[in-house]
């Protein structure tokens, strides 16, 4: 039996991992999990870069910053495929469509995935990111913010949206704000953790692998292990439960999304660098084609 240690933001995301653990496989397969709380994706690699955990869960636009800041981490699979993001705006300051929001105050975390949709969803309307004010806002201070007026809208995910709809009522308007663009929720780790831990990598995705096929045979049943967990309600689950696709893969989409989400930070000066790296050598594979090699579609 071995230990990892995964950074992760509690949330529904994470359903293949919390499965796994319910149901043994895991414990099967010789490993044995522990958590540790991160407010985000991003907060959760920096707890991985400064080796307080062995494996994190993020966004890939997450690996995305760290790659342009030739940092040590590396995408093992994608675990969810998602819709999920949201900016919720206060229709009593007078924001009633997109190009209200010219000259608002917006909460947002920074360097993390919203923002890059926030700035998506503003330039397909006609609008610049810079024509807004971005405030820099933790996720659970969000509805705080936007409660108390020090901001007009703010980007977030749920479960925080549902939270803020019930908090504020009738005085905001919600809208989707990825653009029909899936978001990757990932498992990340580290070349020298990998290359120290290779067995244990194969045993942790093959844990994977065996909830994959569990809450495909068994939906209800995965939506009950999901909802004591993280104590959910009925309504929030059948909200929430189409909008996600849990299952393991490394999919082409998953690179070309990483180079949009490359030029986008260049292009804003988010990074330095001035050339979008070959994401490819961000991906572990090996350890997702020995499990389930059907799963890998990505060209190298």
């Amino acid at each position: 039996m071995e230990t990892v240690t995964i950074g992760a933001t509690p949330i529904e995301l994470n359903a293949l991992i919390y499965v796994a653990e319910e149901c043994r496989f895991f414990a099967n397969n010789g490993v044995q999990v522990v958590f540790k709380d991160y407010d985000t994706g991003i907060a959760a690699v920096n707890g991985l870069l400064k080796g307080e955990v062995g494996i994190a869960l993020a966004s890939e636009f997450v690996i995305v910053g760290k790659s342009l800041q030739k940092q040590d981490v590396l995408g093992l699979a994608t675990i969810d495929k998602l819709m999920i993001y949201y900016i919720i705006a206060r229709a009593d300051r007078g924001i009633k469509s997109t190009a209200d929001l010219k000259g608002k105050r917006i909460g947002v975390s920074r360097q993390t995935i919203t923002e890059f949709y926030l700035g998506r969803m503003l330039e397909l309307n006609g609008m610049r990111i810079e024509q807004v004010t971005l405030v820099d806002t933790k996720v659970s201070d969000m509805a705080g913010a936007i409660a108390g007026g020090d901001v007009d809208a703010v980007v977030t995910w749920e479960p925080h949206v549902t939270q803020i709809e019930q908090q504020v009522g009738s005085t905001v308007i919600i809208w989707p704000v990825q653009s029909g663009q899936v978001a990757y929720w990932n498992i990340v780790a580290t070349e020298f953790w990998i290359r120290n831990h290779p067995e244990l990598a194969y045993r942790f995705l093959r844990s994977l692998a065996q909830a994959e096929e569990y809450i495909i045979q068994n939906p209800a049943e995965a939506k009950v292990i999901l909802q004591k967990r993280l104590k959910l309600n009925d309504t929030y689950m059948a909200t929430v439960w189409p909008q996600n696709q849990f299952s393991l893969s490394l999919d082409q989409s998953l690179i070309a999304a990483m180079e949009d989400e490359a030029r986008w930070m260049i292009k804003h000066s988010l990074t330095r660098e001035r050339t979008i790296p070959n994401f490819t050598d961000y991906i572990y594979i090996d350890g997702l084609k020995a499990v389930k090699p059907e799963a890998v579609r990505i060209i190298y």
